[in-house]
């Protein structure tokens, strides 16, 4: 079963976000009287949009945006919201209410109008007669390739409610890795941020009045307290050196992540072999690869299009290359088991849970149990990662802002032995 998607370029994204929202009153092919609102870069574009749609407008308006973006009340849709809609459908679908009218229901209780005006065009065009898949694919920035292949396939294969539920299972898996991973990442750096602050502030603010009550003594001062001396009056002079040097090497990595793909592949790359972080990031791309393929594959999604699938949602280069690499042998008529062992980067494990799945023909059953299996270890990765970490920044807290500490009193101490 062939799957067809549209492709849309960065600069299709840029002009997404560019659209105006408008307010439209009109008459349907029936003669209700109806109406909405609906992204658009003028009202002759929406009109003739809604004209495509059977909608004959009578009214139509810019919406008007609240001063200072005050009272709207809308906040960004995120790859969260984009899950709890999903599951929503899934229930609905699942109870039996039509496809349109489930659309309409959750778009209109929702309370971030952004939401309600996304459902709301992808309400009014399924209204039309388009294709729920087709209607998805007008919002790129919110529905992926995936997403959409897979409502395709439940389209075709007449088993959308089925589809749905998976796709809500895989959305909120997927989010659910994306946390911990988050919750791995920020605890430590923002622990270290505040260290580096704090540090900074005693170096900067402090220190200098030590520095005036030691400079009062007229004694030798120890080699300790020199070296912080010395550090705290170079932070004074050239602070906002440093500053900027942070800013710049942070926003050169930020635009060399975003433009280079190449850049981006080394730092993948590289991340991996840092020490407990990369085995944690190992895992989680193992869990996407495992959980992607098994939904997909359980969709009716073609072995070697769901592998394309995969690869893009690997979340790594160095697996997306891998994927890519099994799913060409796999064209070429290999077994998937054999394709994953010649890569050398899948555990045994996997491998021969698949080698089990495919001798069976239970190939998404097993991916469903090694995706649950390294989703586990990545919880139990974090947990541990964060029960590691918390003595260890404690440590390195401790003596940083303990030898400062000591480095001041030693002056003071020195007298008193004298005294």
């Amino acid at each position: 079963m062939a799957i067809t998607t549209t492709k849309k370029s960065a600069k299709d994204k840029a002009k997404t976000k560019e659209q105006d929202i408008f307010v439209w009153h009109g008459v349907n092919r029936k003669g209700k009287k109806i109406n909405g609102e609906l992204p658009a870069k003028s009202i002759i574009e929406l009109k003739t949009q809604l004209r495509k749609q059977g909608v004959t407008p009578s009214r139509v308006k810019k919406k008007a945006k609240p001063l200072f973006g005050i009272g709207s009340g809308d906040k960004e849709i995120s790859p969260a919201d984009i899950a709890v809609i999903t599951r929503q459908i899934a229930t609905m679908l699942g109870a039996g209410v039509p496809l349109v009218q489930t659309i309409e229901m959750i778009g209109k209780g929702h309370s971030n109008g952004k939401m309600r005006l996304l459902l709301g065009d992808i309400g009014t065009k399924l209204s039309s007669g388009i294709p729920l898949s087709d209607c998805l694919r007008e919002h790129p920035l919110f529905f992926d390739e995936l997403y959409c292949d897979l409502v395709a396939s439940g389209e075709q294969s007449g088993a959308l409610e089925t589809i749905y539920g998976r796709i809500a299972t895989y959305k909120e898996k997927a989010e659910a890795l994306k946390s911990k991973i988050k919750k791995a990442m920020t605890y430590p750096i923002a622990v270290l941020v505040i260290a580096f602050i704090v540090t900074s502030i005693l170096l900067i603010f402090v220190v200098p009045v030590f520095q005036e009550i030691f400079n009062s003594f007229g004694a030798e001062l120890p080699a300790f307290t020199l070296f912080v001396i010395a550090i705290s009056e170079f932070m004074q002079a050239y602070w906002y050196f440093g500053l900027a040097g942070l800013y710049l090497a942070f926003y050169l990595f930020k635009k060399s992540h975003r433009n280079s793909q190449k850049f981006r592949d080394n730092v993948d790359k590289n991340i991996l072999k840092l020490p407990v972080i990369g085995d944690l990031l190992e895992k989680a791309a193992v869990a996407r690869y495992a959980r992607t393929l098994s939904t997909t594959f359980a969709a009716g999604v073609p072995l070697v299009d769901a592998l394309e699938s995969a690869a893009g949602a690997s979340g790594n280069a160095v697996f997306r290359d891998a994927i890519l690499e099994v799913r060409t042998e796999v064209s070429s008529g290999m077994q998937m088991n054999l394709a994953m062992l010649n890569c050398k980067i899948f555990p045994d494990m996997v491998i021969q849970m698949v080698a089990i799945g495919e001798e069976s023909g239970t190939v998404d059953g097993m991916l469903s149990k090694v995706a649950n299996i390294y989703e586990q270890q990545v919880d139990d990765a974090v947990d541990g990662l964060t029960a590691l970490l918390e003595p260890m920044i404690m440590a390195v807290l401790g003596v940083v802002i303990g030898g400062l500490i000591i480095a001041m009193y030693l002056p003071i101490f020195e007298i008193g032995k004298v005294v």
